[in-house]
């Protein structure tokens, strides 16, 4: 028995630091961290605990069978993130370039079973070089498994993807197909075609991070929620973002006790948000003043910026902030916006996760580029996200809220628990300038005086149908409230919403717009 035990942890110590030092060295060089260096960083401290270690490809031909190391390219486990558990693979870019074979898929299939199984978060640590040539469809045939497992887990535990190194080809619809994407800046690639091959057959020349590097896809595509420049700060990151989800679609999100009062006032929002509609304001310095210790997680920062979208507490209870911007585009709502807006409302809904919209918004962004590019169709999947969602939803209207986007961003109409709003709020079809352009056009191109006339027009406008309280006279808006009171109002609203019950009608799924 001493004997086989002195075997085992030679085994084991072989399979720790890896066939190749010189490959862990070439890693180093790189950049990255290795594997286990990375699980190191991400789990709590001795709590990892990892699943088929001595696992080996059978595969044979093209010199196969005399490399065979164990753990074959990636390492899966479990262990936990501040005391609660998460399941966990990473691939090893030191052995076959992290490349994906059957048995390697085998090993992300059966963590990703065990993920399911628990109810508990699956994090995928993602730096490989696709699928393994040699092996041929069956590695394609592993992917499969993954896609499939990804979509079955959709909305039943937060899936988060982590990309440190390559991830291409297949291999780069699987975190498209999670609910979150950390990228890092210099080390990270996504893309579904290489540079070679673009090259070959449209003739452009492009490097990997032109192609599909951090910063593309943090800023132009949308496809990372978060972007950090080295793998340490960018973990850390992922383990805060645990912090504030739930293990699975049946819990609530983990409370947090906060020594921030309640009823504190924000008497800087009073400055903050200036009472004209035409002056720009940073929206993110409104919820800074409003949420549990001016503590806030941004997503999708760089893209999209017209809209904010956060994950932050109010009261201890995590809460999700979709938010205008005027510094963006006057906050105006596009396609990319749209499209942001509803991923996140759709993940806060699947995840028990309250959510909080302040508005101030002109409209939709006008232009035959947004209309041929289906602002119609893509805009919709807001809407869609905001009516299909059952958790508690309170809005607040800080400034303009016009036409068809007041509606999107969650009116009362589309079934918002509490709308308020702020006495600098004007909701209408459009601005007064304009309303006061269709309505009395021909009177005022027949004034003798036709600004005058424009003039006396608008100022009838605003005061009949643009005033404060012309929404809350018809129940559109529950109550117009003290700016300052704004995180007091929220924090009492969502505790009686804590226990709301909403039943969707039966059905398989609805056909929403994508």
């Amino acid at each position: 028995m001493r004997e086989r035990l002195a075997e085992l942890a030679a085994l084991r110590s072989e399979i720790l630091t890896g066939p190749d030092p010189a490959a862990t060295e070439r890693q180093h060089a790189r950049g990255k961290l290795t594997v286990r260096e990375r699980l190191g960083l991400l789990l709590d401290k001795g709590s990892f605990t990892e699943v088929e270690g001595l696992r080996r490809h059978r595969a044979t031909g093209f010199g196969l069978e005399a490399k065979r190391p164990h753990g074959d390219g990636v390492v899966s486990g479990w262990g936990t993130v501040d005391g609660r558990q998460v399941f966990v693979y990473g691939h090893d870019f030191t052995i076959f370039g992290g490349a994906l074979g059957e048995a390697h898929a085998q090993k992300i299939h059966k963590i990703m079973d065990m993920a399911e199984a628990a109810g508990a978060p699956l994090i995928a640590l993602s730096d490989g070089a696709g699928a393994r040539i040699q092996e041929g469809v069956t590695a394609l045939a592993g992917y499969g498994g993954i896609f499939t497992r990804n979509v079955r887990c959709s909305g039943v535990i937060p899936q988060i993807s982590v990309i440190l190194g390559p991830c291409a080809g297949g291999a780069a619809y699987s975190p498209a197909l999670t609910d979150f994407v950390f990228m890092v800046r210099g080390t990270a690639q996504m893309y579904i075609t290489g540079p070679d091959v673009v090259q070959a057959v449209t003739g452009e020349r492009v490097s990997h991070d032109e192609l599909g590097g951090a910063d593309v896809h943090s800023a132009r595509s949308g496809v990372s929620t978060f972007l950090h420049d080295d793998e340490e700060t960018c973990l850390q990151d992922v383990r805060h973002l645990l912090s504030m989800l739930p293990a699975n679609n049946r819990e609530l999100p983990p409370d947090a006790i906060s020594d921030d009062p309640v009823d504190r006032p924000g008497d800087a929002l009073l400055d903050l948000v200036p009472a004209d509609p035409q002056r720009v304001y940073d929206i993110r310095r409104v919820i800074e003043e409003v949420v549990d210790d001016g503590d806030w997680f941004e997503l999708h920062e760089l893209w999209a910026p017209n809209l904010v979208v956060a994950l932050a507490r109010l009261g201890g209870q995590v809460v999700g902030i979709v938010a205008n911007q005027p510094l963006a585009g006057a906050g105006a709502l596009d396609i990319a916006a749209s499209e942001k807006g509803a991923r996140f409302v759709q993940f806060c809904d699947s995840f028990n996760i309250p959510l909080v919209t302040l508005v101030d918004v002109p409209g939709f962004l006008p232009g035959t580029g947004q209309e041929h590019d289906g602002i119609i169709r893509r805009g919709a999947k807001l809407l869609y996200a905001y009516c299909n969602a059952t958790v508690p939803r309170v809005q607040v209207i800080l400034r303009k809220a016009y036409g068809g986007a007041y509606i999107v961003m969650d009116s009362r109409s589309i079934g918002c628990d509490l709308s308020f709003a702020w006495p600098t709020n004007e909701i209408a079809v459009m601005g007064a300038e304009g309303a006061a352009g269709v309505v009395f056009r021909r009177e005022i191109a027949a004034a003798d005086d036709p600004e005058l006339a424009r003039a006396r027009r608008v100022a009838e406008y605003k005061e009949e149908l643009m005033h404060p309280y012309y929404a809350a006279e018809r129940g559109l808006v529950d109550d117009v409230i003290d700016p300052r009171r704004t995180r007091e109002v929220l924090i009492r609203s969502l505790r009686m919403l804590r226990a709301k019950h909403a039943q969707l009608p039966e059905r398989k799924h609805g056909n929403q717009p994508v």
